[in-house]
């Protein structure tokens, strides 16, 4: 039997590999392994398309900076292709105009996603409002909030992401009435997910919420099924509806 050797360091950077509960892991955040890994996503995330791996490593990508640093001449030399030159280099220059809203989510911040991302969107307009509080504000938790405000502080302002080439801001949606503050609940007959039902919601003038906090004022129960969360809203005096067109058409 073929003895197993357990590695003691990190194959792509070479820096000693720690070891928690028989895993390991490599604390490099240098690590070109894990550049190449925050690379992809960021591409994959603003859809530039034509930057897949093969092409991250033909053109040694290693920052986010260097994405944009290639004149088109340059980029047409390394993949050794006009056609795929000038179409890379038209879909580099689009990505610019990505707002705040698709950003975050892909510069591999832990926790912080697309529904993160859009939460805490609606309460800033630019990445130099995002506060602690404003995060928590925004119905992020405590994790997610601290995980973002010391990516801000330690990666963010000192590898000066603020220079690439975006505006890192987003519009606010416009709400000049709020008609009520909806909490959904169970299985959606109208809908074929809850984020498409919030969405409509939110288009007639309602705000949305994952959870029955105090500022709920309609419960939607499609499901007829007497939930905790429709025997909470039953004991507060939440108004319950079982039908979204009907929801829309009596407030």
């Amino acid at each position: 039997m073929q003895e197993i050797i357990i590695p003691t360091h990190c194959p792509a950077c070479n820096i000693e590999l720690d070891t928690v509960n028989d895993q390991l892991f490599c604390r490099n955040t240098d690590c070109p392994a894990k550049s190449s890994k925050r690379i992809e996503h960021f591409v994959k995330t603003l859809s530039i398309k034509g930057l897949g791996k093969a092409t991250i490593e033909k053109l040694d990508l290693q920052d986010y900076h260097e994405i944009y640093s290639f004149t088109e001449e340059e980029i047409i030399s390394l993949l050794d292709s006009e056609r795929l030159g000038v179409k890379l280099f038209a879909e580099i220059e689009n990505s610019k105009s990505a707002d705040l809203t698709t950003l975050l989510p892909a510069f591999s911040i832990p926790l912080i996603g697309r529904s993160a991302s859009n939460k805490l969107t609606k309460q800033v307009s630019n990445i130099s409002e995002i506060t602690y509080q404003k995060c928590i504000d925004s119905g992020l938790g405590p994790k997610a909030a601290s995980n973002l405000t010391k990516w801000l502080d330690d990666v963010f302002y000192p590898n000066e992401y603020n220079d690439l080439p975006f505006s890192f801001s987003c519009e606010k949606p416009k709400v000049s009435y709020i008609k009520g503050v909806v909490c959904i609940t169970g299985k959606l007959k109208s809908y074929p997910t809850k984020a498409a039902a919030q969405k409509v919601l939110q288009n007639y003038g309602f705000e949305t919420k994952d959870n029955l906090t105090s500022k709920v004022t309609i419960l939607l129960n499609e499901s007829g099924i007497e939930s905790a969360k429709t025997n909470k809203a039953q004991e507060m005096g939440i108004k319950i509806y079982d039908n979204i067109k009907k929801l829309i058409k009596e407030n």
